[in-house]
């Protein structure tokens, strides 16, 4: 989509502090992050919600989702991580651009409980 944040950031138009990139997706820090670390990943072709998700990127989704909480984890010394997704206007979902959120957590450091919406 043209007028799309996250596909002009997958395309380079748009410059973020990336986490990681392969072939079909992009990893970067949340602009308004709710905790260190806070990062987005995204498939680089657009898809506005999971459901829409074709086979080839749904397959892939969870394996690179375990790579950047591997390295997200080592980088801040976290021993677990939140992940989030918002589906839909009414969960929440501010960019109709599928993604996770993911977010490396330690012990103690989420007293209030966890918030995206």
């Amino acid at each position: 989509m043209k007028d799309c944040v996250f596909c002009k950031i997958a395309a380079g138009q748009i410059p973020t502090q990336k986490v990681y990139e392969n072939k079909n997706f992009i990893a970067f820090l949340d602009a308004n992050p709710r905790g260190e670390g806070h990062t987005l990943i995204v498939p680089k072709k657009h898809f506005s919600s999971l459901i829409d998700l074709d086979k080839e990127t749904s397959e892939d989704y969870i394996s690179t989702i375990k790579e950047v909480a591997k390295i997200l984890m080592d980088k801040h010394k976290a021993d677990s991580f939140n992940l989030v997704m918002n589906n839909g206007k009414a969960a929440g979902q501010v960019m109709e651009h599928t993604h996770f959120h993911l977010l490396p957590r330690k012990e103690g450091d989420n007293k209030r409980g966890i918030v995206l919406a």
